[in-house]
């Protein structure tokens, strides 16, 4: 992952936590609560691809293990983010411009019924059955509802601001030429080019003039 992510990754993660816990978390929606960070992870994942996308989820995930009220084991959230991040990171459009919305509805889509299973799933191997309690089906369908709601507004966004914030200089003028690596092999092609003429003309030694 690039340096010139981590701070545009950073401001997103904390600004998707802060509305995740002291705006959507107060609502008291009924089923499950709307999942900012899922979003922010799964736009930023189409950006940088897989292992930025992981990298990121497992931050925005531990962070979330950690902020308060978290009342589930630390790494759970992280775990599933991870993993969501890694995922959608594969989906990763061509230099994460995504031409249709409906493509990016399907991968939130997807993420949000896979994280909520995965969820769960975590939560009873460490002993946590809230969720059999609250009822898996209600929970799945409203983080679906939910996060394909908020979708429109919050993925199109974190896409644009990873593309603008995050690229580094070398690989923009890379991607520019053609590709990862192109640019440079472009101007090497253009010098070899340029270069490969004559460069020195033949001098007649004197007293060898040429015969008639």
């Amino acid at each position: 992952m690039r340096l010139a992510r981590i701070p545009v990754s950073a401001c997103l993660i904390l600004l998707g936590l802060i509305l995740q816990v002291s705006v959507f978390g107060r609502l008291q929606l009924p089923g499950a609560t709307p999942d900012i960070l899922l979003l922010v992870v799964v736009g930023l994942a189409m950006v940088y691809g897989p292992t930025g996308g992981c990298l990121v989820g497992f931050a925005a995930g531990l962070l979330a293990d950690l902020a308060p009220p978290s009342d589930h084991a630390i790494g759970r959230y992280a775990l599933v983010l991870c993993l969501m991040g890694y995922a959608a990171g594969l989906l990763r459009p061509d230099h994460g411009r995504q031409r249709s919305v409906a493509g990016s509805l399907l991968v939130v889509g997807a993420a949000a019924v896979a994280s909520t299973l995965l969820y769960a799933l975590v939560g009873a191997l460490v002993g946590d059955t809230a969720a059999r309690h609250v009822g898996l089906g209600g929970l799945v369908i409203s983080a679906l509802l939910y996060d394909l709601l908020l979708a429109p507004f919050v993925v199109p966004l974190v896409m644009l601001l990873g593309r603008r914030f995050g690229r580094d200089p070398v690989a923009a003028a890379d991607d520019d030429q053609g590709g990862p690596g192109m640019g440079s092999l472009a101007r090497y092609r253009t010098t070899r080019e340029v270069s490969s003429g004559p460069s020195y003309r033949k001098r007649r030694v004197p007293g060898f003039a040429r015969r008639p």
